[in-house]
């Protein structure tokens, strides 16, 4: 499969087991998921996306997309972990379905480091110009520093949890490029809402560590604006990618939520 244009997708787990559909971050794939795929596969039928690497997609691309590929694998209703920029992704795929435009039954939505309106637009437009004027040869050095971290990152990941070599392994000069793209997109959208006429449970799920979406910022919002919100959960010693640092504790608080939701 060509990873530059193509969608690509993989389900672990029983067809019997609650559908959790994960949705990545700005890095656009699987790598940092390993740790908690470990343990969510025995709880959940978990689905999971690596997005193309494209720079001309919108989040309604990005949306359609995902839908069409669940329809095509049969699944048509489930449970969304939308990770930091997938949460962009998310709300857009749900106004589709309050518009008529999919049939896809939303159980609940979970925000994964997430958010509707990005709170902090000078640091998105400085992130964005980070991105526009570092090399390459910098990026490199980036990579090596993160790599030379991340055992103290992942350390209560598992032993699939450190996953950094191959996290780093497909970072090329075009995957940045598509990063910075989706960085515009988060600066263009307002989903508020979209939020606000959510009918499904909404929970955010977050590090104690986040300068990137500080988590009280997020959950002050959806408390004051989401009829549907139900509940939040700052993990520690979680940083921004709570799944693939905290990965039990943030599937025990999945998990919690979704067999509360069930049985309502």
């Amino acid at each position: 499969m060509d990873e530059e244009a193509e969608l690509q997708f993989r389900v672990d787990g029983e067809p019997t087991s609650p559908t959790l559909i994960y949705l990545p971050g700005l890095h656009g794939d699987w790598t940092l998921l390993p740790g908690f795929r470990e343990l969510a596969k025995a709880r959940f039928r978990l689905a999971q996306f690596t997005y193309p690497r494209t720079l001309s997609w919108s989040l309604r691309d990005y949306a359609q997309a995902v839908d069409q590929q669940l329809k095509t694998a049969g699944i048509r209703s489930g449970w969304i972990l939308a990770e930091s920029f997938s949460s962009q992704v998310a709300w857009t795929w749900l106004k589709q379905a309050q518009d008529g435009a999919t049939d896809f039954r939303f159980e609940g939505m979970i925000l994964a480091g997430g958010f509707v309106r990005y709170p902090m637009l000078l640091n998105l437009a400085a992130a964005r110009f980070f991105f526009a004027v570092t090399p390459w040869w910098a990026w490199r050095l980036l990579f090596k520093v993160y790599l030379a971290y991340s055992g103290f990152r992942h350390r209560n990941a598992g032993p699939a949890g450190n996953c950094a070599e191959e996290f780093i392994a497909r970072r090329t000069p075009l995957d940045l490029a598509t990063m910075r793209a989706r960085l515009r997109l988060i600066a263009e959208a307002d989903l508020r809402e979209v939020a606000r006429k959510a009918r499904c449970p909404i929970y955010q799920v977050a590090g104690v560590i986040d300068p990137v979406v500080p988590p009280a910022m997020v959950a002050r919002w959806l408390r004051r604006n989401c009829r549907t919100f139900a509940g939040a959960r700052v993990i520690w010693p979680a940083d921004h990618n709570v799944l693939g640092t905290e990965p039990a504790a943030a599937l025990a608080q999945i998990e919690n939520w979704v067999s509360a939701s069930s049985s309502l």
